[in-house]
């Protein structure tokens, strides 16, 4: 594998087989995380619409995968192919200055096709140059990966840095009217996608999306406040107390990564050492963990507000049975784990401490999910 280090933690592939070993490794990672969701939801772990929004934002990132894979097909072929960097300690993942690029091609898109020959006439071009040079046409290659990484981009639906609030409505309890608000990040500390949800009760005048002073308020508020170090509880009361009439009554992060592999990352741990004593083929040798926060409302209090008038104000649930509940800002966190059938077994075999209360979900050649504990 032909690496240059850029700094400690960050690293470009410069091989057009190791990058592309990368990108398959990944396809197969995000194929299986909307299965691991939807085994959450057939446990009751979830709703209808708190899958249907995960699903979207686990697809969203697979579309990404693919566009960045597009882009860097032939890395390392020619000087001006381009090369990934990607986190090889904090995440496994692309570092987050991939995704600003990809936004910004993404905006050129449409300029960057109408230069680019179709499809159809780069392949004709491959053909002739085939048989009448008998050479590999690597640039004519280059330039049809490019229009589809454009063409990639122009259909859209990729998870971009800033995925910006959206809200599901949810119904009404009495006078209350109920939405879940989700929102993700590519989060720039760690350089890993995740995903919150925060279930509110409205009790403004006006619906929250179509209230044309709040909801842009709300959605900057938010965006502002994801950010990976910030615990659940600190989100959610600055959230309670600069909206009066919204009340967030339970708030969920999701965090997916860090990728381990034996093959491209430099992580320490146990999970390294599973990894290296599976020796597992090669797609195979790969761990994802896959965190969930949840912060729940325990009760409301109603507090003054100015001279006459009153307001509610939640008060959350934290973990008293995890000793560092008021630490970690949560109700409860779970880890899991997804990863193959040959370094499950290792994990097993080896036991190491800290993994027994860790959800496992191992994936088989053949797709199937099966949950462990």
């Amino acid at each position: 594998m032909t690496q240059t280090n850029l700094s400690a933690d960050h690293m470009k592939l410069e091989d057009t087989r190791v990058t592309r070993r990368y990108f398959g490794k990944f396809a197969k990672i995000t194929g299986y995380l909307t299965k691991v969701a939807a085994t959450m939801e057939a446990e009751g772990r979830f709703s209808r619409q708190d899958i249907a929004v995960l699903a979207r934002y686990l697809t969203s990132l697979n579309w990404t995968f693919t566009a960045l894979a597009h882009k860097y097909h032939f890395a390392g072929r020619f000087a001006h192919a381009g090369q990934l960097t990607f986190d090889r300690v904090e995440s496994g993942f692309p570092v987050y200055q991939e995704l600003l690029e990809m936004a910004n091609d993404a905006l050129q898109a449409e300029r960057h096709l109408v230069t680019l020959p179709s499809s159809e006439a780069l392949k004709d071009q491959m053909v002739r140059v085939i048989l009448s040079e008998q050479a590999i046409p690597t640039k004519l290659q280059y330039a049809l990966s490019q229009r589809l990484y454009y063409q990639e981009l122009q259909r859209g639906d990729q998870f971009w840095a800033r995925n910006d609030p959206q809200a599901v409505w949810l119904g009404t309890e009495g006078t209350r009217r109920r939405f879940l608000l989700h929102w993700a990040v590519y989060d720039s500390q760690v350089n890993l996608p995740t995903i919150y949800l925060m279930d509110v009760e409205d009790t403004g005048r006006t619906g929250l999306p179509k209230d044309e002073r709040r909801w842009p308020e709300v959605q900057a508020h938010l965006m502002a406040q994801s950010v990976a170090h910030l615990k659940l509880l600190t989100i959610a009361k600055g959230f309670d107390q600069d909206f009066d009439d919204l009340h967030p009554v339970r708030l969920r992060r999701f965090h997916i990564g860090p990728m381990y592999s034996s093959a491209f990352t430099l992580q320490s741990g146990p999970l390294r050492e599973v990894l290296e004593a599976a020796r597992a083929p090669s797609g195979e040798d790969w761990a994802l963990v896959w965190t969930e926060e949840e912060l729940v409302s325990e009760r409301v209090e109603t507090v003054k507000s100015g001279w006459f008038g009153t307001v509610e104000r939640q008060i959350f649930a934290l973990d008293p049975f995890a000793g560092s509940g008021a630490d970690s800002g949560a109700t409860r966190m779970e880890r899991s784990l997804i990863m193959p059938q040959r370094p499950y077994q290792a994990l097993a075999e080896r036991n190491p401490a800290g993994f027994g209360d860790v959800r496992k979900f191992v994936v088989s050649a053949g797709g199937r999910v099966l949950s462990y504990r």
